[in-house]
Order: structure tokens, then C-alpha cells, then sequence
């Protein structure tokens, strides 16, 4: 049997940063059982799009969500991010 899922990586990224901010790359890679690096790229596109902001706190990093922002899907484009990550709660 195949092993597939519903949510892209960089959906769990956000997911998991919406609910745990201060979060670091590591324990989101030890979490969703993808490399560190593969989790800083997706931190990096994410920001790169502006769907996410860092500010530094102390030694850590916080981040925050822009839930204005549209779906990227060109299906999903009315969707706001925001919507999403309160379905997935």
C-alpha cells in the first residue's frame, strides 16, 4: 500500500506554527519525521511569501502567521490560510 496524505509538508509546517510559535526547526523535524534542512527550506519559502514573519526573542525565534493570506491552490484561492488552520484546529 502506498503511503501518502492529505496535507503537504509545508501545511503541517504552518499548522504546527500556528499552534506552537516558538517552535524550533529541529523539534518541527523531529515532529513531522522530515529533515531539519527540508524544515528550514519550507520556513523559508513560507516567509518568503510573507505567510509568515520571525522576530527574534532572547536566543529563540517566534513566528507569526498572516491569516489574511490566500490559499495558494489556484482552486482554493478564495480561502484565507486563516480558515484552514482553524478547520485543522
Amino acid at each position: 500500500m502506498s503511503q501518502w496524505t492529505f496535507l503537504t509538508n509545508h501545511a503541517i509546517v504552518l499548522s504546527y506554527i500556528s499552534r506552537c510559535p516558538s517552535i524550533t526547526a529541529r523539534e518541527l523535524s523531529l515532529e513531522i519525521g522530515i529533515t531539519e534542512r527540508a524544515v528550514r527550506r519550507i520556513i523559508s519559502e513560507l516567509e518568503g511569501e510573507r505567510y509568515i514573519t520571525k522576530a527574534k526573542e532572547g536566543r529563540r525565534v517566534r513566528y507569526s502567521i498572516d491569516p489574511r493570506l490566500p490559499m495558494r491552490h489556484k482552486t482554493q484561492k478564495d480561502k484565507m490560510v486563516g480558515d484552514f488552520l482553524r478547520f485543522l484546529g
